[in-house]
């Protein structure tokens, strides 16, 4: 999810589908990540991507793992509980030519994180701006992490940091398009 610009779609930054506009679904909260933030974030992740296990968690218009995909994710696992995203988000996958990449779980974030799948390389985190998703489902991501993880992380307004569990630290920040987005890395207990 995250700031949106023009309703009911979406435009590929870079990779191998770049410049494709996809549609997504219309549904109430869904406000995929700006150009210019998805631009920033992937610049700064340009040498993680390819070949990275990455979940999309809150992937709404799945834009975030869109973007991850045509950069040489090997896989993403798309995660919301709203079905008419998610058959929306299939049907673009299958335009792409991308389900052998992607899987896509209509469910609770919640009830994911129970289900101890993972590790993965990346996780965008963007969650609904209102109420504490953020804090919930961050604080229950470690065993889905390895020491190298990294957490994209957007909020509104609100400083990222201080929605975190302790112990994550800043890899980078920025803000832009009425959001402030970070990566981060999460604490991952040795062992």
């Amino acid at each position: 999810m995250a700031a949106g610009r023009g309703r009911g779609g979406i435009r590929i930054i870079g990779g191998e589908w770049r410049g494709r506009r996809l549609a997504v679904a219309d549904r109430p909260g869904l406000r995929p990540t700006a150009d210019r933030v998805r631009e920033t974030l992937f610049n700064w992740l340009q040498t993680i991507v390819p070949g990275a296990r990455c979940l999309d968690l809150f992937a709404g218009s799945g834009a975030l793992g869109l973007e991850a995909l045509s950069r040489g994710a090997a896989a993403v696992t798309f995660v919301d509980s709203d079905r008419r995203a998610m058959d929306s988000l299939r049907a673009v996958l299958k335009t792409l030519g991308a389900g052998d990449r992607a899987d896509c779980r209509c469910e609770r974030a919640e009830r994911f994180l129970t289900l101890g799948e993972g590790p993965f390389d990346l996780i965008f985190l963007d969650p609904p701006f209102a109420g504490d998703a953020l804090a919930r489902a961050s604080a229950e991501l470690a065993p889905l992490c390895h020491e190298s993880t990294l957490v994209y992380v957007e909020t509104d307004q609100r400083e990222p940091a201080a929605l975190l569990p302790e112990g994550w630290s800043c890899h980078r920040s920025g803000r832009g398009g009425g959001v402030q987005f970070g990566l981060y890395r999460p604490f991952v207990a040795p062992g």
